[in-house]
């Protein structure tokens, strides 16, 4: 398994000879305004620019898209990305809304697993900040609120699990729980809402999840890009956690 750091949440990740491009956020730096409901909205994102071209980048097998987020997809993408590739997502709204968008082969993730040739892929669930508060602001603004995670499992292979847009709660519990995964992949810049919410990890969950799965290596992504975080890779770097790998951009892991 090679997991390859690309920007953000966006990820390459080879699986049993298989490439799988995770969220594909391909704007180039500085393209989009900040989030006016989130902490520096000023800053102006993505903050960096993408490590490789483009074209290397949706050279792959399949996409996997966790939610319908501006910065987890964008346009970029949809024009870059080949119409006729296998498309995974989360749901039959997000199914809709990308074939809306030309591409023909688009299968919504099980929680019992989806096959993709020797691969099976699970769906777990998450809370993209804690449901009680989050899901209703999301709703104000006409914004999906769930976004998966993803598990990757194959014969001879390790388990993998992409918690994606997650703060640490019971359901990523249940997902180790169940799967007892080998890498955990965890976004983790700790974005946070100007009512002071985070909606995704920072670096005491990435601690807490270390502590729940001490023999699991943790990879933290979503780090240093978006404009709306509060924790950067070397906060997490200084707790000098043990089994945490934070990758650079364009950085490749194997496993």
């Amino acid at each position: 398994m090679l997991i390859h750091q690309i920007r953000n949440a966006t990820l390459i990740i080879t699986y049993k000879d298989k490439k799988f491009l995770i969220d594909p956020w391909l704007m180039p730096k500085d393209y989009m305004p900040g989030f006016e409901m989130a902490v520096n909205a000023n800053v102006r994102q993505p903050r960096v620019e993408l490590p490789l071209s483009v074209e290397k980048i949706v050279d792959v097998d399949a996409v996997i898209l966790t939610h319908f987020h501006p910065d987890h997809w964008d346009e970029f993408a949809t024009k870059a990305i080949d119409k006729k590739i296998p498309f995974f997502v989360q749901s039959e709204v997000d199914q809709k809304q990308i074939q809306s968008l030309g591409f023909s082969d688009v299968r919504v993730v099980s929680v019992s697993g989806t096959e993709f040739d020797d691969i099976t892929l699970y769906k777990t669930f998450g809370q993209h900040g804690k449901r009680e508060i989050i899901k209703p602001l999301c709703e104000q603004v006409n914004m999906a609120y769930d976004a998966m995670g993803v598990v990757f499992k194959a014969k001879n292979e390790k388990t993998l699990y992409v918690a994606g847009d997650t703060i640490w709660c019971e359901e990523v519990v249940e997902a180790i729980d169940k799967f007892a995964p080998d890498v955990i992949v965890v976004n983790a810049c700790g974005a946070t809402l100007l009512n002071g919410e985070r909606i995704i990890m920072n670096d005491e969950d990435v601690k807490t999840l270390t502590e729940y799965a001490p023999k699991a290596v943790i990879i933290a992504s979503h780090m240093d890009t978006v404009s709306h975080l509060t924790v950067t890779r070397n906060d997490i770097r200084k707790m000098k956690l043990n089994n945490v790998l934070v990758p650079e951009d364009n950085e490749i892991m194997e496993f």
